[in-house]
């Protein structure tokens, strides 16, 4: 962004530089946002050429002090938006970003950094008292954590609406392209709607989806002024990929989380549902799954299955001015009619279709009522809605008390899940754009054919969503939508054809994979609407969890109660100011003077509607007539309107996906390619001795993984250690040979193992029979510490032998002992860190 003193100019370009557009930015208004946008299209010659009459042209005399010309004020990736208090206007611009995901060659960008630029010049500012306190506020939301954009791809819808969009027939497009005037590109480019006889092709663009951009409101007083390229849309929530690799072949494994905007908050300050029908902690996830050795969306195979998880949608609260761990759960107001219920449930069908499955997770047994009052409140309020719709449309409600299974000794916790997440996916069907593979026509499977979901000419639909829901919407909800997930893994994998059952293990490399992203994704679910991570882990119901676990969910629970009791409020006030929802204004009370945001939230207390919903027939018109299909994705007149076409040549930059993916204009490495950088089922999880099958679907025991070595979830520079001293460590006398480092070992890795070894005399392997002794190379006799009697044998972590160190270092070293297999002693077994400690002392000490 380029600056002189009277205005700022804002030159944006496509990721090649070859296109160029420019804002012109007033900075002469004190509180008016001014914004010419030409609507032109530069050559890079051209933008120099402007910028060059414009550094010229704003030169000051000779003699005359101040800065001359034209000066480069900051460069970006990107306009958040734009935002007004009491003073005048700030330009939030994106400064730092980093790749999360690939999708189909269009890449997820996590934002990383930004800056506020205070607009208007110094010399027209109107000063107020109480701007810095809001701009304080403003900036208390930390759009570097956990904030998502895509240039080239809408974030807001799922992948099945936007293939869908992709697949109008091709008339319709046409018809679409001669009624729209409007100059816009489509970020996504339709590979396979080339016009016949033609070069063309079709661009279409949808307009995002409202609940789940956060920066919607930024972006309200420019969207009609500016090119729509300019609007960059983000999302909140979480985004994680994983590469799965079968025998070479790249699969690809995404998280995607879609946190509602609408009645955001944080834990005790928002609950249940506001009167449009939003209920508070309202996350969409999505799992995707495609070959990513294609990565068109036409030709490719992409697969994906979308739930939601969400507060249960009536009007409660819990009082924490009592500061108890557990308030005491109220019911605000009676909702005989299921008004807000309705409205809710209106959404989800307008999205998803039908059937809508509720898995009610709350407890049903207490001594005290407490989360039963919910339970039967929903009880309630879905019996009322079902008897309106159709039998076969009807919400399916599932009560299942978790917490009472978790304590029970007999019942096993994840087998009830699995249950129930057959019966759901079932119901629900999952998203593939592409037809049954013959392998699965050859070899039909039981439950293949009981799949739900609507089958189409280019694949299936998903219709329907599961709806998960405890009191917080964290633990158990994120545990059971895990479930789900592996489930429906199952069989996006067994619909691309890459496994022969629609079946998936515990203890396999791509369940661990899975596990891991879904960790990830519930603890940060957890941080952004309870303050800590999660309390309760996949490992915690399948009862495997280490006893140090205990310890960090004690600390969790201390954090989240903390968190809840004294920083909630602010983060609560910083959500609203940076969402839009409490405006400032002069001469009406400030944000921090308010002593609820209730009535910011719920409209309906400050102004009555006009129009009164049917109390039976509470769904939108037309919704009914599509069902199961969603009406969001049905072919019709309205949503035909949200749509834009143009038309552009096939060889038009803006749709060349191989440039934007492979980057020919950019000098890049290996080592920060993203697609090699990401977490990898071959280097990460899967063992690294020879001769054990590669495959991400065997059961291997917990000791034989990748990760076992470093105990539980750790970060990429524990693994990368790990990988080093297990490469140059001595072999197991059990295996016929031993590879030095992991097959995906970057180079960097190899340069520091070979400084490792360099300190390490070079020995070799003998067996004699039940012991194994090391001898140095060129050597026969074994190699014994001067000070010690024993000498070195195997030091695999399964076969250990207790050592003694020097008399001169007993005082400093601690003494490690060792669980001696086939009945040689029982000793105290080592830890995963101190065998790693031991070995590595060992190694340096003795050999």
């Amino acid at each position: 962004m380029e600056s002189v003193k009277r205005r700022y100019f804002l030159v944006g370009s496509n990721p090649a530089e070859t296109k160029y557009r420019v804002l012109k930015i007033d900075r002469t208004e004190p509180k008016d946002l001014v914004i010419i946008d030409d609507k032109h299209v530069y050559t890079q010659q051209e933008v120099r050429e402007l910028l060059g009459r414009l550094d010229l042209g704003n030169r000051t005399k000779i003699g005359q002090k101040g800065s001359s010309g034209l000066s480069r004020a900051v460069s970006a990736f990107g306009v958040v938006g734009f935002v007004r208090f009491l003073e005048g206007y700030y330009i939030v611009l994106i400064t730092k970003r980093r790749k999360m995901a690939d999708i189909g060659g269009h890449a997820i960008y996590k934002i990383e950094d930004t800056n506020m630029i205070y607009i208007p010049n110094d010399s027209v500012r109107v000063s107020h008292p109480d701007e810095a306190r809001y701009l304080r506020i403003f900036q208390n939301v930390d759009l570097s954590s956990n904030f998502y954009f895509s240039y080239s791809y809408d974030l807001s819808h799922s992948l099945q609406y936007n293939l869908t969009v992709l697949r109008m027939p091709l008339e319709t497009l046409k018809t679409e392209t001669t009624q729209t005037r409007q100059e816009s590109f489509d970020i996504f480019e339709d590979e396979g709607l080339s016009m016949q006889g033609g070069s063309g092709v079709f661009g279409i663009c949808s307009k995002p989806y409202e609940k789940y951009v956060w920066n919607g409101k930024l972006l309200d007083a420019v969207k009609n002024t500016v090119h729509r390229d300019w609007l960059l849309y983000i999302i909140h929530g979480f985004c994680g990929q994983s590469k799965l690799l079968i025998y070479g072949r790249p699969i690809y494994v995404t998280l995607i989380a879609r946190r509602s905007s609408k009645f955001a908050g944080t834990r005790f300050l928002k609950r249940g549902a506001n009167c449009e029908g939003d209920v508070a902690n309202e996350v969409e996830t999505e799992q995707i799954l495609y070959d990513a050795s294609v990565m068109s969306f036409s030709a490719g195979s992409y697969s994906s299955y979308v739930q939601v998880r969400g507060s249960v949608p009536l009007y409660w609260s819990q009082d924490i001015s009592t500061m108890m761990p557990k308030p005491p759960i109220t019911l605000d107001q009676a909702d005989p009619f299921a008004h807000v219920a309705a409205l809710h449930f209106d959404q989800m069908l307008q999205r998803f279709g039908s059937p809508i499955i509720i898995l009610n997770l709350v407890k049903e047994r207490e001594k005290r009522k407490h989360e039963r009052i919910l339970s039967e409140e929903l009880v309630a309020a879905v019996t009322y809605l079902n008897q309106f719709l159709p039998p076969e449309h009807a919400i399916i409600y599932i009560p299942w008390d978790m917490a009472k299974y978790t304590k029970s000794k007999l019942c096993n916790v994840l087998d009830r899940l699995n249950v129930i997440a057959e019966s759901v996916v079932k119901k629900t069907g999952f998203f593939v754009n592409r037809p049954d593979s013959y392998c699965s026509i050859l070899r039909p499977d039981e439950k293949w054919n009981e799949l739900g979901g609507c089958i189409v000419s280019t694949g299936r639909l998903q219709t329907g969503v599961l709806r998960t829901n405890c009191v917080d919407c964290l633990d158990r909800t994120n545990t059971a939508q895990f479930m789900v997930g592996k489930c429906a893994l199952a069989y996006q994998l067994y619909s691309l054809g890459l496994i022969d059952k629609p079946n998936l293990q515990f203890d396999t490399d791509a369940v661990r994979l899975f596990e891991e992203l879904y960790e990830d994704h519930g603890d940060t679910l957890s941080l952004q609407y309870g303050g800590s991570q999660l309390v309760h882990r996949v490992k915690t119901y399948r009862k495997i969890a280490p006893w140090t676990q205990h310890s960090k969910d004690i600390m969790q629970t201390l954090s989240r109660y903390y968190s809840n009791a004294f920083s909630d409020a602010d983060r609560q006030d910083s959500i609203n100011l940076f969402l839009g929802v409490f405006k400032p204004t002069e001469g009406k009370p400030h944000l921090w003077e308010l002593p609820t945001d209730f009535y910011l939230h719920h409209k309906n207390t400050l102004s009555l509607s006009q129009t009164r919903r049917s109390y039976t027939y509470w769904w939108t018109t037309g919704v009914l007539k599509h069902l199961p299909l969603p009406f969001d994705e049905v072919t019709c007149a309205e949503n035909r309107r949200k749509l834009t076409v143009k038309k552009f040549h096939k060889y038009e930059e803006e749709i060349d996906i191989h440039n934007e993916f492979f980057r020919p204009y950019e000098l890049s490495s290996f080592d920060e390619t993203f697609c090699l950088a990401m977490t990898n089922s071959t280097r990460d999880f899967m063992p690294k001795n020879v001769g054990i099958d590669p495959s991400p679907f065997t059961v291997r025991k917990p000791d034989e993984t990748g990760k076992s070595v470093l105990g539980n979830k750790s970060n990429r520079e524990e693994t990368v250690l790990q990988r080093k001293t297990a490469a140059s460590a001595p072999p197991p006398p059990s295996e016929e040979a031993v590879s030095s480092s992991s097959e995906d070992d970057s180079g960097t890795d190899k340069e520091d193992e070979g400084a490792v070894s360099q300190r390490s005399t070079p020995v070799k392997v003998t067996d004699t029979g039940e012991n194994t002794k090391i001898t140095e190379l060129g050597q026969s006799q074994h190699k014994q510490d001067k000070n010690s009697q024993i000498p070195i044998s195997s030091f695999s972590q399964d076969n250990i032998y207790e050592v003694q160190p020097p008399r001169a270092d007993r005082k400093s070293t601690e003494i490690f002992h060792a669980h001696i297999q086939a009945g040689r002693g029982n000793m105290q077994p080592l830890g995963k860190d101190d065998f790693l400690m031991y070995r590595e002392y060992i190694r340096n000490r003795y050999m």
